[in-house]
């Protein structure tokens, strides 16, 4: 199971489910105080492009982010997701208040920057909008939900692969307080766990591609890859999603839509059963991010990526098939049959 999987997911990405090199294109494009620490940021159509900016471009933390700092933003997100669409106008404001340069283009802001995190709130947006970046040669962080399907991101990756660019993406729901206990060995050897988070749906998305990603995230942080089926019971109100592992572990995901809502989880280990506590900002995440851009070494492999994605799938799957297991391994096929192909230019 584990070679077959492994074939799978190399055969879509042309072997970007291992370490990606550094990126083979990047360079530096600035002389000056901030050489090669200037931020782009694409789309303006949610919160995180406003914190991320706050957070970096505080002097009291030029030291914590390593002295990167957003210096332009491209403000188009959404097309037609109203509650996104709707906040574009503000949040541009915001920006240029905070000194931010607005581009009217993709290409204009890779003018003025050295990397690029893709904030647009619509994952369908995602592919067209990277592919000028990772072609650029200048490494990206894409929020959260890193695509709409599981093919676009293979294709994502597939472009990082050719043209040399490391790339990733992770909502930072990964570094929940007390997960950093769990992945230093504070339960022992993982058996099983449980999160949950909310799960507000967007029709033009995966069910809890949307905003479920932030419990699925902690949940393959604690597990780690191997996925082998899973199981989706849905009502109105919740989602919980079963997921068996192919060493026989289990972990499962509750999306809340009703009631009192949050994030956390339990971790089940040969030692210890660890509660998960609250969520801890932005801050974790995007010290990650800015390591990434100084090295070029991602902290979450695409294969992991990868498999969160077609684990999100198969929950749909198996909700439209009366709740019965499907295979991750199948998704994972048919995602790499519908994987858009790209003339690569080098």
């Amino acid at each position: 199971m584990t070679n077959r999987r492994n074939f799978i997911i190399n055969s879509a990405i042309a072997g970007a489910g291992v370490a990606f090199a550094p990126a083979a294109l990047a360079k530096p494009y600035f002389a000056g105080e901030l050489s090669g620490k200037k931020v782009g940021i694409i789309g303006l159509d949610t919160s995180h492009s406003i914190a991320f900016t706050k957070a970096m471009n505080t002097a009291e933390n030029s030291n914590d982010f390593l002295g990167y700092k957003v210096v332009a933003a491209y403000p188009q997100g959404s097309l037609d997701i109203k509650s996104s669409v709707d906040t574009i106008e503000g949040y541009t404001k915001q920006m240029r208040e905070m000194g931010i340069t607005i581009t009217r283009s993709i290409d204009e802001l890779l003018d003025l920057v050295d990397v690029v995190l893709l904030e647009t709130n619509d994952g369908r947006r995602h592919l067209e909008q990277a592919i000028p970046v990772l072609k650029s040669g200048k490494r990206m962080f894409i929020d959260k939900p890193m695509t709409a399907s599981l093919a676009d991101a293979i294709t994502i990756f597939d472009a990082a692969n050719h043209y040399g660019v490391p790339v990733f993406s992770s909502s930072s729901l990964r570094y929940i307080q007390g997960m950093d206990e769990v992945l230093n060995g504070a339960v022992g050897k993982v058996l099983g766990a449980e999160t949950y988070s909310p799960a507000p749906m967007e029709k033009t998305h995966p069910d809890l591609f949307w905003y479920g990603i932030h419990g699925v995230e902690p949940l393959f942080t604690a597990m780690g890859t191997g996925c082998k089926t899973v199981t989706r019971a849905y009502t109105p109100g919740a989602d919980v999603v079963t997921g068996i592992w192919q060493d026989g572990r289990i972990g499962t995901f509750r999306g809340i839509r009703k009631g009192e809502s949050g994030y956390g989880g339990r971790i089940f280990g040969e030692k210890a059963i660890k509660t998960l506590g609250s969520y801890n900002g932005y801050n974790p995440l995007l010290k990650e991010i800015v390591k990434y851009f100084d090295t070029g070494k991602v902290p979450v492999q695409p294969v992991e990526t990868l498999e969160i994605l077609a684990f999100m799938e198969a929950a749909d799957v198996s909700v439209k098939n009366g709740g019965k297991p499907v295979s991750v391994d199948l998704i994972m096929e048919k995602a790499r049959k519908q994987n858009k192909k790209y003339k690569y230019q080098t």
